[in-house]
């Protein structure tokens, strides 16, 4: 599949669509990769958090003590 770019001549109004460089290509690639990646670890993080929130509302409903990662948690 070829990718393009959009280049503009904001002096003259025209406009043209060009073909991306190997480079460019690449460069676009490593950036997606890099986005997934962080997005995978921030929706890490989420459940890594509902999850302490979770233990710290069973925790404290059976009358147990929190651990205090579960309690940082919760007065956040």
């Amino acid at each position: 599949m070829t990718r393009y770019k959009l280049v503009v001549d904001c002096a003259s109004g025209s406009q043209e669509y060009v073909e991306l460089s190997p480079a460019e290509i690449a460069e676009l690639d490593q950036q997606a990769a890099l986005h997934a990646e962080q997005k995978a670890a921030r929706e890490a993080e989420e459940l890594r958090i509902a999850n302490l929130k979770a233990s710290a509302k069973a925790k404290l409903i059976a009358g147990e003590a929190l651990t205090e990662e579960e309690a940082s948690v919760l007065v956040i």
